[in-house]
């Protein structure tokens, strides 16, 4: 059994790296890069969509997995209600689930934001400047909202893991 359980939080760790490294990538280190050239709005905003479109492939599918590696590790911990409402460890646990729900709905605003229909109305040109404006705003701040529920995700599945270390035999 420990050998499939060491798998498990192996492909747990290895989801989280590219969910949380791409997303700060993405927020980070591509948009602030993008700002300081001299490409036009439409450019540099077809570029971050076009390169979230291209992560997405692999982000996706690490977010799924790491939504049900992180339900079945819990699962080995709950062993019943009580444990959820009245220990360290429930508390932290409801409070990830919670910044995960709000990652999820963070991630389809932006997905429907940033849609098909959208990239191609800015690479035919065919939007208006305030649309664009409001679309380089909606993206930046749904991209920095990425960034701080994920390390916040983060932070809270070290302070679950602690709580298994300090209490256990």
């Amino acid at each position: 059994m420990a050998i499939e359980q060491a798998v498990i939080t192996w492909i747990h760790f290895l989801c989280a790296s590219i969910w949380v490294g791409g997303s700060i990538f993405l927020g980070l280190v591509l948009a602030p890069l993008l700002k300081k050239m001299s490409f036009s709005t439409e450019e540099r905003l077809n570029l971050m969509i076009k390169t979230g479109r291209r992560f997405n492939k692999l982000a996706l599918p690490a977010l799924i997995i790491l939504i049900a590696t992180g339900i079945y590790n819990s699962h080995l911990v709950l062993q019943n209600n009580e444990i959820l409402f009245s220990t360290s460890y429930g508390a932290f646990l409801i409070t990830k689930i919670i910044l995960v729900i709000a990652l999820i709905i963070t991630f389809a605003i932006h997905i429907r934001i940033f849609n098909k229909n959208v990239e191609e109305k800015i690479a035919t040109k065919q939007i208006t400047d305030s649309e664009l404006q409001k679309l380089t705003k909606s993206g930046m701040i749904l991209g920095e909202a990425t960034v701080v529920i994920s390390v916040a995700i983060l932070l809270f599945a070290a302070l679950l893991d602690a709580c298994l270390l300090y209490t256990s035999p």
